[in-house]
């Protein structure tokens, strides 16, 4: 999540053990087992994944390609900076037309909605690139666009409210630079270019028709005067991360979208606990309903306070509609993108897939990313088939795998065991009742997947964001950016961050049966000059960072993370960056993983930084890992030219275009890699 468009309001208040205590216990237990508080800092830090929960330990891992690169010194201009021996080239920007619908971007903000309808949306999150035919130089840019700047939109901001109504076509415009897009990318002589008017190009804004599919399908919870048999709804909202799947099609996150809504009337509980507005729509989008160029309650559907006799007769059910994983098939242009509703309604941050082997489920997991959420995963119920790869008709393969399956929530116990918690209705709560009791059925579930992991007592988190999963074992990290929330009285000299600024990246490794993980601490942010109990992973200004966020790992088992900092000890040293790391090469002399620590932090290294004012975020590669595909959101005063590196010039003020960066190595050589 952008510190930009999310509230950053605790709205938990369930009082399950929270993860600061979890790690109290955690720490304290190891204190005592070895007698010292330094003694349980350096457990945490050496204490690497040791089972698997099937009787076996894993096999080290052989020697993988090493970082090839040196930390770079962090950078605060208006450019991007890189690693020596690298180039970084600007792509797709905001604005740029993807067919011929839409005129080219205007320096003046005066492009139409019906243009930015046409063109790339605004603020680029997540991403992932699809080959043509296996190319690494030819493909398809699957990618979200997060939120909205309205005074960079607009050639002067947005226009004062008449009578309290917003203008109709500055409000279209807004809604038209939200959701995600698909297009045709090509690489010629070795610089990227969008291929314009490529029949795959296309976009989904909060107004594209899109299939409602899994457990809420044709329910009472999605039924709406558009929609009235519940099958259907309009538009996808706030897409920060993303995933993808097996078969080739791409996945993305509804995360921030409840503040676009609005009831004015007593809101049901899941509004209240997901956070639906109670006084205006964070744009007042539904203002402009009754304008006379309105067509079919474009404008109304955001006003979700009940109006008619029945769900059917207005919107009541319309933020419902909001809230989950959406699957496009970027490779079929003729087909709709679909909610897979069994995932969970929620705010949504990644959705990474587990690693998939045949005769085995499926797994995905996703984070719900604000202050005092919780981490879950999705347990396919069929198994997988290597040949559904392969299969033209993607999105019944996604109906096979993401409409029937396992629900969990996780909970952290203190001596580095996890359960995973099934949101089903035959599953007790705290209270001794069950979720069938309080939520009806399984659907009922759904619409309060918040509620209900709160009730089976999961583990309260700084605000999950992005999951990764490394391809050479299994594990899977979650970054969790920051929690300002987290209360001061909460700390003690085993767990001494609260409030927590700086963030930390945790993994686990899952159970064979899905119900069990083993976890821990892979790294915590901080400030290279901060305290020991600060800076408990030995950080130094070449790899001192604050509130990790985007995250994956390349096919080489590399880790790449992206930071979306808000801490002034980190942000006035650099900018937002990213950094790499290869986990299975920090081991002790048994073979065992290790966290980062004072011993192996070189290992971690600062690769990129951003222009001022931005968020480093989104990342994908092309199959041969030649190029590495970021994204740069809400820069101050960039990009002047289609060299990332360009400073620029002083004096000059520029409409901010967040952008796609392609880099690659000047030698042709291999991201990352000597």
């Amino acid at each position: 999540m952008s510190r930009d468009s999310g509230d950053n309001l605790d709205r938990n208040h369930a009082g399950n053990l929270p993860m600061t205590s979890v790690m109290d216990a955690y720490l304290s237990r190891r204190s005592v087992l070895r007698g010292s508080l330094g003694a349980a800092i350096a457990m945490i830090a050496g204490t690497g994944l040791t089972a698997c929960f099937d009787g076996t330990t894993p096999s080290p891992q052989p020697a993988k390609p090493k970082l090839g690169f040196q930390s770079i010194k962090g950078s605060r201009l208006d450019a991007c900076a890189v690693a020596p021996g690298y180039s970084a080239q600007v792509l797709a920007p905001w604005g740029t037309p993807i067919n011929s619908s839409g005129k080219p971007w205007q320096a003046d903000g005066s492009n139409s909605a019906s243009d930015q309808a046409n063109a790339m949306g605004m603020h680029h999150d997540g991403m992932r690139f699809f080959p043509i035919d296996g190319s690494s130089e030819d493909g398809l840019l699957a990618i979200n666009f997060e939120y909205i700047d309205t005074a960079a939109l607009h050639p002067h901001g947005p226009t004062n409210a008449i009578s309290g109504q917003r203008p109709a076509e500055e409000v279209r415009k807004e809604i038209n630079a939200h959701g995600a897009g698909v297009v045709r990318i090509r690489k010629t002589n070795g610089r990227w270019q969008v291929v314009d008017n490529d029949p795959l190009n296309r976009r989904f804004t909060t107004a594209t028709v899109m299939d409602i599919a899994g457990p809420l399908r044709g329910t009472a919870h999605v039924r709406t005067r558009f929609s009235p048999a519940g099958v259907e709804c309009r538009g996808t909202n706030n897409n920060c991360g993303n995933g993808y799947t097996p078969w080739g099609t791409y996945l993305t996150c509804e995360e921030n979208w409840p503040g676009i809504f609005v009831n004015t009337a007593s809101r049901p509980a899941d509004q209240v606990r997901i956070g639906v507005a109670a006084n205006a729509g964070q744009y007042r989008w539904e203002s402009a309903a009754g304008d006379a160029s309105e067509v079919d309650d474009e404008f109304a559907r955001f006003d979700v306070t009940p109006k008619g006799a029945s769900a059917t007769d207005d919107y009541r059910n319309e933020a419902s509609t909001f809230g989950y994983i959406v699957e496009i098939d970027p490779y079929n242009s003729a087909t709709r993108a679909v909610k897979r509703t069994a995932l969970g309604r929620l705010r949504h941050e990644g959705c990474c897939p587990g690693l998939a082997v045949a005769g085995k489920p499926l797994v995905w997991y996703t984070g719900d990313d604000s202050n005092n959420e919780y981490l879950y995963k999705f347990v396919s119920d069929a198994l997988w088939d290597p040949a559904d790869a392969k299969a033209q008709d993607r999105l019944n393969i996604g109906a096979k795998y993401m409409d029937k399956g396992k629900l969990y929530v996780a909970r952290f116990n203190d001596d580095g065991s996890g359960d995973w918690l099934l949101l089903d209705t035959a599953t007790a709560t705290r209270d001794g009742s069950t979720l069938g009791a309080l939520f009806g059925d399984l659907p009922g579930i759904i619409i309060n997947t918040r509620g209900a992991a709160d009730a089976v007592g999961a583990t309260p988190m700084d605000r999950p964001e992005w999951t990764a999963v490394n391809p050479l074992n299994g594990d899977a990290y979650l970054t969790l950016t920051n929690n300002s929330a987290r209360s001061a009285d909460k700390t003690d000299k085993a767990n001494p961050r609260g409030p927590n600024r700086h963030g930390h990246i945790i993994r686990w490794h899952d159970s064979e049966d899905h119900r069990h993980f083993a976890w821990d601490i892979f790294v915590f942010g901080a400030n290279a000059d901060g305290a020991a109990e600060i800076n408990r992973s030995g950080l130094t200004e070449m790899n001192q960072f604050a509130s990790p966020d985007g995250m994956s790992f390349d096919s080489r088992g590399i880790l790449w993370f992206e930071t979306d900092n808000g801490e002034e000890s980190v942000t006035r040293y650099t900018n937002d960056q990213l950094l790499a790391v290869i986990p299975t090469d920090l081991v002790d002399s048994n073979g065992k993983q290790l966290p980062i620590n004072a011993q192996n932090q070189t290992d971690l290294r600062r690769f990129f930084v951003g222009p001022n004012g931005c968020e480093v975020t989104g990342i994908t590669f092309t199959p041969d890992n030649k190029t590495l595909f970021i994204n740069i959101q809400h820069p101050e005063n960039w990009p002047s030219t289609d060299v990332a590196t360009d400073v620029t010039p002083a004096g000059t003020k520029l409409r901010p275009r967040s952008s796609t960066v392609a880099i690659q190595r000047l030698d042709g050589g291999e991201i990352g890699t000597a």
